[in-house]
Formats: C-alpha cells, sequence, structure tokens
C-alpha cells in the first residue's frame, strides 16, 4: 500500500523501528542511517536470544524483529562529508525520521527549518524522551521512566504490593505507533500543498495522554485512581480476576447484558434479580461479595471448561503466560504466525503484523549493518570513486 513512499530513518532501539516496521510492513521503503563505526542500532547487540546462521550484525532476534525489510545504510551525519551525503539522499525521499534525544535533531540538521531550503515537502518527524523543547531536552529517555514518573506503575499490580511496571515496553511501542501514523498524516498534507513540516512525539507526553479516562477523572473530579486487587475495573463489576478449578480466568461484563448471560451460564439466575447486584452501581459496593460467590460458582470446574461454555456470549479470557500465548491454536491455526528463511536454511518465526490487506507481501529479513550503502548512494547520484573514497575516510 505504502510502495511511493521512502523514509529515511535515523533509528535505534525499539520505539523508533518499532514504529517504521509499520511502514516498512506495509511497503514503505525504510532506510536505516547506521554509524559503522558505532556497530549501528544499538539494537544489534540485544540478546538474550540469537540467531546462528547470518551475518553477525543480524543474529540478535530483538533487532530481526523490529528491522524487517528495511534497508540499511552507514553514514557518520556527525562530519561534514556525511552531511552533504545526506542533502543527495534526502532529493528521492519524503520523510526523515529520527529517535534521537531531544537536542540532537537539530544538531545534525535533521529538522525543517534545517532542510527546508532544499527540500520544501521534506517531512520532520522526531521521536523523542521529552521532546525538542525546554529543560528536558537534552535527557535521554526511556519506557519504564516514563512509564514511572507518568503514574503507570502506581496504577499496577497488587495493592500494598511494590509499585510495579506493565510487562511490555508499552510507552515505547505505542509512541513508535503514533510517530508512524504522525508521519503518514504529514506526508499526505505535504503531497497536497507542496509543504513539509517538523512532526514530534514524545515517550512522556506519549504515557500521559494514555491516562485518559483515568487523568480526566481527577483533572475534572478529583478522583484518585490507584490499583485495585486482581486487576479489577475502577468501576465495573464484574471485571477482574477469578478463580477456576484449576487456576484464573478474567471477566468483563461491560455492559449490563453480559451479567446477565453470565449469571444464566454459571446456573445463578436468582442473582440477576437480586438487590445487591441489579446495576453496575450495586454490584460495584457489593464487590467483595460478589468476588467470592463468583469465585464459589467458578470453582466446580477448569479455566477451560468455562472458556468452552463462555465463547462468543460472556467477554472471558484465560491467564495465559508468554509461551501459551503464542502456542495456543488461535494464534497457530490462523496466520498469526509467519517466518521467514535464513541464508542457512532455518525458519526465523515472528508475529504477523497486525494490519491485514489484500495483496501484503511479507517483508524479508533484517538488513545486514550497511547492507545497502552502495545501492542507495548510487541511485542519490554518487560514483563508485565517490563511494569508494567515502567508505576510506570512515564517512561510510
Amino acid at each position: 500500500m505504502l510502495n511511493s513512499l521512502r523514509i529515511l530513518a535515523i533509528e535505534q532501539y525499539g520505539a523508533g523501528p518499532f514504529g517504521t516496521q509499520f511502514l516498512a510492513d506495509m511497503g514503505a521503503e525504510v532506510i536505516k542511517v547506521e554509524t559503522r563505526s558505532q556497530g549501528g542500532d544499538v539494537g544489534r547487540t540485544v540478546g538474550p536470544a540469537w540467531l546462528v546462521d547470518g551475518d553477525p550484525s543480524t543474529r540478535s532476534v530483538f533487532f530481526q524483529g523490529l528491522n524487517r525489510g528495511k534497508k540499511s545504510i552507514t553514514l557518520d551525519l556527525s562530519r561534514p562529508e556525511g552531511q552533504q551525503v545526506l542533502l543527495k539522499i534526502l532529493t528521492g525521499c519524503d520523510a526523515v525520521m529520527s529517535n534521537l534525544r531531544g537536542d540532537v535533531p537539530g544538531k545534525l540538521g535533521l529538522t525543517y527549518d534545517a532542510l527546508k531550503d532544499n527540500f520544501p515537502k521534506i517531512v520532520c518527524a522526531h521521536l523523542t524522551g521529552y521532546g525538542r523543547e525546554g529543560e528536558r531536552a537534552h535527557w535521554p529517555g526511556y519506557d519504564f521512566l516514563m512509564q514511572a514518573e507518568a503514574g503507570y506503575f502506581d496504577l499496577t499490580g497488587e495493592p500494598g504490593s511494590a509499585p510495579a511496571r506493565a510487562g511490555l515496553s508499552l510507552v515505547d511501542l505505542m509512541t513508535g505507533s503514533v510517530l508512524s501514523m504522525a508521519l503518514l498524516a504529514a506526508v499526505m498534507s505535504a503531497r497536497e500543498n507542496g509543504r513539509g513540516r517538523d512532526v514530534d512525539v514524545s515517550l512522556f507526553d506519549l504515557a500521559l495522554y494514555n491516562l485518559n479516562y483515568v487523568g480526566h477523572w481527577y483533572l475534572n473530579n478529583q478522583i484518585e485512581t490507584t490499583r485495585l486487587a486482581r486487576s479489577a475495573h475502577a468501576s465495573l463489576t464484574p471485571c477482574q480476576l477469578y478463580r477456576t478449578g484449576d487456576g484464573w480466568i478474567y471477566l468483563m461484563c461491560n455492559k449490563e447484558k453480559f451479567w446477565r448471560v453470565l449469571c444464566q451460564k454459571i446456573d445463578r439466575s436468582p442473582w440477576i434479580d437480586d438487590a445487591r447486584f441489579l446495576t453496575f452501581k450495586e454490584r460495584l459496593a457489593h464487590r467483595e461479595l460478589l468476588t467470592t460467590l463468583i469465585d464459589e460458582a467458578l470453582s466446580t470446574h477448569s479455566t477451560a471448561d468455562w472458556m468452552a461454555l463462555f465463547q462468543g456470549h460472556v467477554p472471558a479470557a484465560p491467564i495465559l503466560d508468554v509461551k501459551q500465548a503464542l502456542d495456543n491454536p488461535w494464534v497457530r491455526e490462523n496466520d498469526r504466525l509467519e517466518l521467514q528463511t535464513l541464508p542457512g536454511g532455518r525458519a526465523f518465526h515472528y508475529i504477523t503484523p497486525p494490519i491485514r490487506y489484500t495483496d501484503r507481501v511479507p517483508p524479508g529479513l533484517a538488513p545486514a549493518l550497511g547492507q545497502h550503502t552502495d545501492e542507495v548512494l548510487t541511485r542519490a547520484g554518487l560514483s563508485a570513486p565517490e563511494i569508494a573514497q567515502l567508505r576510506a575516510q570512515g564517512v561510510i
């Protein structure tokens, strides 16, 4: 779908590469700019899982999962020669994207003000920790720091336990996703009116924005939400963990009709007309009692038995670990996992991108460090002797 889109990405680690991975998955040409003297994207060195085949710079499974189908060039943008090469490459690009510390894009000439005279339609997309302006522009930023300062730790876990982060780098992943959306919107605008722009997304702003209803409850009604037992919803019940005969199940009866269906499915129809449980308001007031009663009812059968009974009628999910989640028949049998063949003939498995469309072509493997340098520079108009000289100078 995005075959006409070309992006120069000065990206590393997780958030930025995750965002441009969406674009590469949809056919965009994403050209990673890496610095050879620094070993390229730091993600190339992240364990604990490694491939045994292929170029040594591509053996990190972490790196493979974030850089499928991209191209890689090596270029030192801190040097004047590198800046000159950058301008030549940008001639054929719609956007330049970076996930650098907030004060770095300006220093490297990656802003719209620095590029607009030569490239009036260029989009400069920036993903930073705390933004490119203000007292924190020079601060390094990471996902877990944002979760800590934006209240996530206080919202996660059981009451009385130590503050806890989410189990995944949700701020990184969501900020990357939002950046890809912002970049596409800006490119559409530039193609319509001929004017590019800067677009900015920061980890901190995304983390704060995600507070949404919890934040709005406080801002408007001074309601201070904190962690609740069994990962319960703040106001709707039953919506939490419940015990079964062999473990746990999560129920989300977030519409009144589901409460009635649940009562019927677990053979507790009298609860439907019980004055203590008539509506969300009454059930919230009696949540502790209701938790005990539902635990007792569900403890008569296994989680699998209840899932078989509830399917399609009561919103429910088993509590799985990562292994169980990926071995789930629903995942394995419905094209939610794909594979690529490594140079040595082995298979590399990855999770299918969530955007489905017809005529999709699965992207290739992640690129080796600098794999496409000659190709991209030749297309930009550099001759073979010029490329050789840049390589001898350590610019590429």
